[in-house]
């Protein structure tokens, strides 16, 4: 199988907003990974693929992003990838994923 994401994703429960198109109330959840690119996040009611989105990332400061749904696995979740956010947003997520990837680092060598 060839990997065809740009960044590495990483386990890491992250609490998200989500804001779907035509929807007036936000779903409040967690990613269950999160790379530079995108997310995953896991729910009985999952968006359809295409659908647009309005998020607000908690990854050590609030990080406001414009995505869309990608994958759709009913009873299960969404793929979520990543469209536009600022570069400050973007490089705060960037070493938040940078700390998370030296956690597993250290973590690997303890074992």
């Amino acid at each position: 199988m060839i990997e065809r994401r740009k960044h590495p994703r990483f386990k890491v429960a992250v609490p998200v907003e989500v804001h779907a198109e035509g929807s007036a109330a936000p779903l409040h959840c967690a990613t269950s990974d999160l790379s530079l690119d995108g997310c995953y996040i896991e729910s009985m009611y999952p968006f359809p693929a295409g659908t647009c989105l309005e998020l607000k990332l908690d990854a050590s400061d609030a990080l406001h992003i414009t995505a869309k749904i990608v994958t759709c696995d009913p009873q299960f979740g969404n793929g979520i990838q990543f469209i536009r956010m600022l570069d400050g947003d973007r490089a705060t997520l960037s070493k938040f994923l940078d700390h998370i990837a030296h956690q597993d680092l250290a973590s690997a060598h303890r074992v």
